[in-house]
């Protein structure tokens, strides 16, 4: 077998484990849809490894990614998230994860799961690219996120969302997941 991963991959164990158990698999389920959105926004201007090794932080910051939690914080829990060092305390970027989980809850009652609607873009299907920073889908996907009110989700922050999604599948040719 073919022990050859991506070359963006460290030999760091939390970037392995990501990359082999979790980068590029298709996910449906509403509430890891939402934690990656969360993370990605996140990692805006700093690299994958930083949210990664804060992961958990933020999982416990923000309520083990609960939407509808999120969606409810109000000025008191913004500034016990600003004064977290477990996590990036970015209040553009805090504030942001707020107003997007409302967004979130929002797609999901238009389109029954926020599943539907980020799938809708590919008829369901996975995406076999060259590894881009961002594409026509990830461009037009962030239009309609921003079109409905949600930040921090440009088309680089969204290309990089759909890969972690499992929407983009960008395994390298010498990778054993491709």
């Amino acid at each position: 077998m073919n022990n050859s991963r991506c070359t963006w991959v460290s030999d760091d164990e939390i970037y392995i484990d990501y990359h082999d158990r979790e980068w590029g698999i298709p996910t449906h389920d509403d509430k890891e849809l939402f934690e990656m959105l969360i993370l990605e926004s996140f990692q805006a201007g700093l690299s994958w490894i930083t949210i990664l090794k804060k992961r958990e932080n933020f999982k416990k910051a923000f309520d083990g990614f609960d939407v509808e939690k999120v969606a409810d914080y109000d000025d008191d829990k913004i500034e016990e998230l600003l004064s977290n060092d477990g996590i990036i305390r970015h209040k553009g970027k805090i504030t942001s994860a707020i107003n997007n989980a409302k967004v979130f809850i929002e797609i999901q009652k238009e389109f029954g799961r926020f599943d539907k609607y980020i799938w809708g873009f590919t008829d369901g299907e996975i995406i076999k690219a060259e590894y881009l920073t961002e594409s026509d889908l990830s461009r037009d996907i962030s239009k309609d996120l921003k079109k409905r009110g949600m930040k921090f989700v440009g088309p680089t922050i969204i290309y990089s969302y759909l890969e972690s999604i499992g929407i983009i599948d960008n395994h390298e040719k010498n990778c054993f997941k491709f």
